[in-house]
This record gives structure tokens, C-alpha cells and sequence, in this order.
């Protein structure tokens, strides 16, 4: 099989994403390939090179039309990944500790356990991953020291990985979360893309 690497470049503040990053990790059941995962802050993507969101978002939550087809689309796609969407009322969050606290996890080698539990903590249980004490519980399930890791979130070296992972989707060419790349320079954007990546790993088994 020629694609080894596939770099997902997520954060957890997205639904969408926490479908895409379930979704990859069955893929790696199914194709002999390593994942590289680079946390975002993708609030810094969308005010670098995606600011247009904002007002797209605006748009949609004061139409009742478009925001009943988005509802249902969400819940539709949840149910096709097989995963709880709830929709938290105080979305969007600050998800620059839990993001912070995914770069610790991935130091200790705990980043699935981790991410997957800020999915889990905001978009099931309605938990505000702005707060320690929510992280603290994440860390504790992920077996990583709590103390731990809301000490070295605010550690300047932690800080500098965000922003960098964050500054090198930009470069790339990326504007949002998840971000995929196979193999270096195949990109893709978004849960939905996740059928075109298996088509691709499907063409490099031959």
C-alpha cells in the first residue's frame, strides 16, 4: 500500500469534527496507515483566512428554515456515525485549554482517550471544556495526571505547539476543521470528505 500517513488537523469544538475523527479511526481498523494528529485552535484558522463563517453563521441561526435543515442534517450525520449530538447552549466555546490539553495528551501518548473525551464531555454530556475542573475529569479518565495537565496548558512551550500546528494548516492551505492530509499533500475538508479518503486508500492498494 503506497498512502502510510494521513495528518488530521482537528479541534473539539466542532461536530463535525468529532464525526471525522471517529470515522478516521475506523478507517485505521480497515487500511495499514499511521495517523499524525495536529490539535488546532480553529477559531485562529477562521480569523485568518475564513472570517466569512461568522456571518454565514449569524445568518443561519436567525432563520428558522435553515436552521431546522441544519439541525436535522446534524442528527442525521450523527446517527449515521453512530454517535450522540447534543447542541449546547452556550456554543460556540473557548476550546483553546482543551485543544492545549490535547498536546499534552498527545506528549503522553493519551491523545485518543483525551480528544474523544472533550467530544464526548461537549457535544453529549453538555459539559463546558472551557473549565478546568471538566478537564481535570477528561485528563483523570484519559490516565493522565490532572494537575498535570492544567499546569503544563499554560506552559509557554504547550502554547507555541497550538499556534504552530494552528499556523501550519493555514500555510497549507487549509481554512477549517477537521482538516485531512494523505500522505503529505492530498488534502481534504470535512466529515463528508471521509468516503473520498477511503476511495483513496482503495486506490493505493494497488
Amino acid at each position: 500500500m503506497k498512502s502510510k500517513t494521513i495528518e488530521c488537523f482537528f479541534d473539539c469544538s466542532s461536530p463535525w469534527t468529532y464525526m471525522g475523527f471517529e470515522r478516521l479511526l475506523t478507517l485505521k481498523q480497515q487500511f495499514d496507515f499511521d495517523i499524525i494528529w495536529k490539535p488546532i485552535l480553529v477559531g485562529g484558522v477562521f480569523n485568518e483566512v475564513n472570517k466569512g463563517l461568522y456571518d454565514a453563521r449569524e445568518s443561519m441561526f436567525n432563520n428558522e428554515r435553515r436552521l431546522t435543515a441544519f439541525m436535522k442534517d446534524l442528527q442525521d450525520w450523527a446517527s449515521y456515525c453512530n454517535i450522540t449530538i447534543n447542541w449546547p447552549d452556550f456554543h460556540p466555546v473557548n476550546s483553546v485549554k482543551a485543544m492545549r490539553g490535547c498536546i499534552v495528551a498527545l506528549e503522553q501518548d493519551c491523545l485518543v482517550d483525551f480528544a474523544r473525551g472533550c467530544f464526548q464531555a461537549y457535544w453529549h454530556k453538555l459539559e463546558d471544556i472551557s473549565k478546568d475542573e471538566v478537564l481535570a475529569n477528561i485528563a483523570l479518565a484519559s490516565n493522565i495526571d490532572e494537575k498535570t495537565l492544567l499546569n503544563k496548558i499554560k506552559k509557554s512551550d504547550i502554547k507555541d505547539q497550538l499556534r504552530a500546528n494552528t499556523d501550519e494548516l493555514i500555510s497549507r492551505g487549509g481554512y477549517g476543521s477537521p482538516t485531512f492530509f494523505i500522505n503529505g499533500n492530498d488534502m481534504y475538508f470535512g466529515n463528508d470528505r471521509m468516503p473520498l479518503i477511503e476511495h483513496a486508500l482503495v486506490s493505493n492498494l494497488s
